[in-house]
């Protein structure tokens, strides 16, 4: 064991996540329905309480919202976007 400082190296920024993988990386979030309209401004309201998943883009950046985490998953292989895990 040494007695070297530890170092940390800062989170990545926005404009880091925008060009991680060359717009091929998508991720999947747990998200409730009363963030919907956060996400997307224009989509009607729902029932309150709901768990939906929001697909989005390595940059944040949200592409849609569906009902299961499957669904969500298999739009992204559908639009050739590889989904990583994120916690």
């Amino acid at each position: 064991m040494t007695n070297e400082p530890l170092i940390l190296k800062p989170d990545m920024s926005t404009q880091d996540f925008a060009v991680l993988g060359g717009g091929k990386i998508a991720y999947v979030k747990a998200i409730r329905s009363e963030q919907v309209n956060e996400l997307y401004p224009t989509a009607p309201e729902l029932q309150p309480g709901m768990q939906l998943f929001a697909l989005h883009a390595a940059d944040g950046t949200p592409i849609m919202v569906t009902d299961s985490r499957e669904s969500a998953v298999a739009n992204a292989w559908s639009h050739e976007l590889e989904t990583v895990s994120v916690h």
